[in-house]
């Protein structure tokens, strides 16, 4: 097997984290947001790894907006983090979805440990958190339980699953694996192994520094182009025991309520990410149109209403617009109220039953299904509406609206609408409990 070259080295100075008050948070963003749109086209085709990118989130303090119940500096809750998602998507969905598992990373350990600690300081982990939070450290990686015989026959043959061999004082961590988002750029990795003695799923924090760790950048991608995915080989990587932030056991049926919530959290983050991509490929279509409206009238009878055949009073584009404000309207009302059903399950912590996991579930599954429906429709009507009202010499010109386009089918190819709608029908039907992944 071919050894991946080694990631660029990232600077280790990092500008402090700055926290405050929840009010702080939509200004923060929405002026990050404004600059990552003004170059999002130009960043996209260049494709590179978002280092860039990353240095602006940091400056910005979005890294350590979301921290767990009792970790020092804490930041913002769950409903912010999600608005903020959604703000950064719609102007780059790359590097909404690469915070958007940065943020359910961030939370691992807590998931892990069945809810917040009796006493501030009692987290055996408290070292992770507060050193995620403190230093603004970007994370990336994934948890999956072990995979079945048929998601093993259909696995990519350059992957090997990973696992954990004890050893005296630690284990080793061997295999190969992809992962969708930030790995190219991260400061510490959060990945599942299986354990050669127990069989236990556990998740440890590796340092991509390692020299026995190599990153390598995935190919080309149709969209998300800049959520720095890759593969990442991990050749007998020393895992020391505090750096073991907790375990699964193999029967699922064991895993507290709580810490299933943990695929649901990122699933929900993810539709924020489609759901801004939308809002975002919408409104920058608004306003082409509106400068294509209000530009001089390019003949010489003067100004007409067949001079601006897309005006303000052309009823196919009232038309058009009205349905696709509608479609996000109406994926906005889905996702808000999964929104609130995961924020109080996250509050319940260890309270948190078996039903009202299933209850949750089952919202977020329908708001994967409308939204990312949604941002497919919104996206692929705006290329029409912004190839029929903007010339090529038009305000804005069209310029890169494909990318919300290729964004919006790149992130809704993770997840099938046709299962979310089978799983949620089952449920209404016959009250059966959706199907549970541990940790995504």
């Amino acid at each position: 097997m071919r050894t991946p070259k080694k990631s660029a080295l990232r600077p280790t100075s990092r500008p402090a984290v700055r926290r405050g008050d929840d009010e702080i948070w939509p200004r923060v963003t929405r002026e990050l947001a404004d600059d990552l749109a003004f170059d999002a086209p130009v960043r996209d085709r260049a494709g590179k790894p978002p280092f860039d990118e990353v240095a602006r989130l940091r400056e910005a303090g979005l890294p350590g907006l979301l921290t767990p119940p009792g970790a020092s500096g804490r930041g913002a809750d769950w409903r912010a983090a999600c608005a903020v998602i959604r703000e950064i998507s719609a102007a780059d969905g790359s590097i909404g979805e690469l915070l958007a598992h940065h943020y359910v990373l961030a939370w691992s350990a807590r998931f892990l440990g069945g809810g917040e600690p009796s006493a501030p300081g009692a987290s055996p982990h408290a070292f992770f958190e507060d050193g995620t939070a403190r230093e603004g450290r970007l994370l990336a990686g994934g948890v999956q339980p072990s995979r079945t015989a048929g998601e093993r026959e259909h696995a990519r043959e350059d992957e090997r699953e990973l696992s954990l061999t004890p050893t005296r004082g630690g284990h080793v961590l061997d295999g190969r694996r992809s992962f969708p988002s930030g790995v190219t750029v991260a400061d510490r990795l959060v990945v599942g192994a299986r354990c050669t003695e127990t069989g236990d799923l556990l998740v440890v924090l590796v340092d991509p520094a390692d020299p026995a760790v190599f990153v390598e950048a995935g190919a080309e991608r149709v969209g998300q182009r800049l959520a720095g995915a890759g593969t990442v080989t991990f050749d007998q990587v020393r895992i020391d025991a505090r750096h073991i932030l907790g375990s699964l056991p193999r029967d699922e049926h064991a895993v507290a309520p709580f810490t299933t919530l943990a695929p649901l959290a990122l699933r929900l983050l993810l539709v924020h990410v489609g759901l801004g991509i939308a809002e975002g490929a919408l409104a920058e279509a608004r306003d082409v149109s509106r400068a294509t409206r209000a530009a001089p009238p390019t003949t010489d009878h003067g100004a007409g209403e067949h001079d601006h055949p897309f005006g303000q009073d052309d009823p196919y584009l009232l038309l058009a617009y009205g349905e696709l404000a509608t479609a996000a309207h109406a994926a906005a009302a889905v996702v808000e109220r999964a929104t609130d059903a995961l924020a109080r399950g996250l509050g319940l912590e260890r309270a948190l039953g078996v039903e009202d996991r299933a209850d949750i579930a089952v919202l977020v599954a329908a708001a994967e299904a409308v939204t990312s429906r949604a941002a497919v429709r919104i996206t692929t009507r705006i290329l029409e509406l912004v190839d029929t009202t903007a010339p090529a010499d038009a305000p804005g010109g069209g310029s890169g609206f494909d990318r919300f386009w290729r964004n919006a089918r790149a992130l809704t190819a993770q997840s099938s609408a046709t299962h979310r709608l089978r799983d949620i029908g089952d449920h209404y039907l016959h009250g059966t409990r959706p199907g549970l992944r541990l940790l995504a």
